[in-house]
């Protein structure tokens, strides 16, 4: 497990991504989360959808299912599920600036969306057929308690599907030092695993492995594509220079990690990969 050498608490992401809507909501949309790529040929837009349509199959419900989205941000994936898959979505996200954008963007009960911290649900058990939850975990401080509360929350015979942002088995000192500790410090990630790692704590939290998929190839076109928006930002809009220059953006060299992530990829120290669970009928 790569960890940040400042230690993060939930309130400091919580507090990154409120200072960052803005900045957030210009280069990525509603949708905070990889692109999937199936065929290349896809527009972003296209492939965001495709990552959602990926997380999602594996649940194998019908409409009306009642699904948690673990770390919803701006509720783009409930809103998705809502209206494709017709799932009743309820989504969860600890900023409460994204928390207000999700609540003016929906409409009526579903999706549900909700501020409130996931290792502190308060659901009752076995309350939902299915979870996703898309890029959440290296934000999550107790990583053990994310997947405990996955296995309470869901109902026996149900599964989850979450993506995540991994750092490779064999990964060296040069780059945790170079590349992943600075990601993490600098993105308020408390900490980022490996898949097995991740598979450890999923099996002792009572869940069910049914497959781990390495994606990277499929998603990381994505930050090419998101330097090329940071660097126009940069050098085009004076909103970018303002925002990135100014005292009370405390988490604007966030924007210096799109470079690393990128290199990390593609220097196979950073990995994405997509879980499918269960949770085994007693």
């Amino acid at each position: 497990m790569t960890t940040s050498t400042l230690a993060i608490e939930s309130d400091d992401v919580a507090g990154h991504y409120d200072d960052l809507d803005d900045y957030y909501r210009l280069l990525w949309g509603e949708h905070l989360h990889h692109g999937f790529w199936e065929t290349g040929r896809e527009s972003l837009p296209e492939a965001i959808d495709a990552l959602i349509r990926r997380v999602a199959r594996p649940l194998n419900l019908d409409a009306g299912a009642e699904v948690c989205d673990v770390g919803c941000g701006y509720g783009g994936t409930s809103r998705f599920l809502a209206a494709e898959s017709g799932f009743q979505m309820t989504g969860l996200t600890i900023s409460e600036r994204q928390h207000a954008y999700a609540l003016a963007k929906s409409e009526g009960d579903n999706p549900r969306i909700l501020l409130r911290n996931w290792e502190e649900n308060g659901f009752e058990d076995a309350s939902f057929d299915g979870l996703v939850s898309l890029e959440c975990i290296a934000h999550v401080v107790h990583k053990d308690r994310y997947f405990e509360e996955i296995a309470r929350v869901l109902k026996p015979g149900a599964r989850a599907c979450i993506t995540a942002w991994l750092t490779a088995e064999d990964a060296g000192p040069t780059a945790d030092r170079w590349l992943l500790e600075p990601i993490c410090r600098e993105g308020r990630l408390p900490g980022m695993g490996t898949p097995s790692e991740y598979t450890a704590l999923a099996e002792a939290a009572g869940l069910r492995v049914l497959k781990y998929e390495d994606v990277t190839r499929q998603v990381r076109r994505t930050w090419r594509i998101c330097l090329r928006r940071v660097v126009t930002c940069l050098l085009f809009t004076p909103t970018g220079w303002r925002f990135l220059l100014s005292a009370k953006s405390r988490h604007a060299i966030f924007v210096l990690s799109v470079a690393r992530i990128l290199i990390a990829y593609y220097t196979g120290s950073m990995k994405y990969g997509v879980f499918e669970f269960e949770k085994p009928v007693d």
